[in-house]
């Protein structure tokens, strides 16, 4: 079992910053990949960031060169950092471990909006 906590959410005007983190109950070394998903309202859920256990980073389209994502496997997080942020940004953003299993964190609301 992991368990996966997330911090960081918030309201945020637009063109601003917000950090998410995603601390695992486990060592996250090894864990085939850990990410972000998020779910606006009446919107299906996407995958927003994911790194692999080698490192590799992946995105979408929509979020290229505003946000990144990176790991501390020595603190067992994976951090989200989201800059630039416009109001179609606003979501609940999920953090999740893929490893055998899905595992999901309780999720956290960011909306941007001045």
């Amino acid at each position: 079992q992991v368990q996966l906590t997330e911090s960081g959410g918030g309201l945020v005007q637009p063109g601003g910053s917000l950090r998410l983190s995603c601390s695992a109950s486990v060592s996250i070394f090894g864990i085939w990949s850990m990410g972000w998903y998020r779910q606006a309202p009446g919107k299906q859920r996407e995958l927003v960031a994911r790194i692999t256990s080698g490192g590799d980073t992946h995105y979408v389209d929509s979020v290229k060169g505003r946000f990144t994502i990176s790991r501390d496997i020595a603190k067992n997080t994976v951090a989200l950092q989201m800059n630039s942020l416009k109001p179609e940004d606003t979501a609940v953003y999920y953090c999740y471990a893929l490893q055998v299993h899905n595992y999901w964190g309780q999720g956290t609301q960011v909306t941007v909006s001045s």
